[in-house]
């Protein structure tokens, strides 16, 4: 692919991008995804395969097929992250890393039911030190 910065670089619309996880059991990812983050099933889906939506994002889940175990997600929000840090907590959720404040987001990680990271972060708070620095 050629780097040729002529203007021509909006020669088509970017409608999404969403990632593909592959999963062990549909109804398992379905209950971390649902019940807990929020998310919402798409009418077509089944137990092979689905899209898992929330706000502007979607996700599908892919039994066995698609995808890589232990893919990483980054996932912005806005929001309070250290409540969202306590609810997560409080539900059982698998906390890799609790919220940290680097110069790019406040960022924490979490873990779904197959292994795969979620990189919640939202925005820095420049009010305090950063742990990259």
């Amino acid at each position: 692919m050629s780097n040729n910065n002529t203007g021509n670089q909006k020669s088509f619309r970017l409608e999404c991008v969403n990632p593909i996880l592959n999963v062990k059991d549909i109804a398992v990812s379905k209950q971390f995804y649902i019940d807990i983050l929020g998310f919402k099933e798409a009418d077509w889906g089944n137990d092979n395969f689905t899209s898992i939506n929330r706000d502007n994002t979607g996700i599908y889940l892919c039994k066995n097929g698609q995808g890589q175990p232990g893919t990483l997600l980054w996932v912005g929000f806005d929001g309070d992250i250290f409540s969202l840090f306590k609810e997560l907590q409080s539900k059982g959720v698998t906390i890799l890393q609790p919220p940290v404040r680097y110069s790019w987001a406040i960022e924490m990680h979490i873990a779904d039911p197959d292994g795969h990271v979620l990189r919640l972060g939202t925005d820095a708070d420049n009010d305090q030190p950063f742990a990259d620095k």
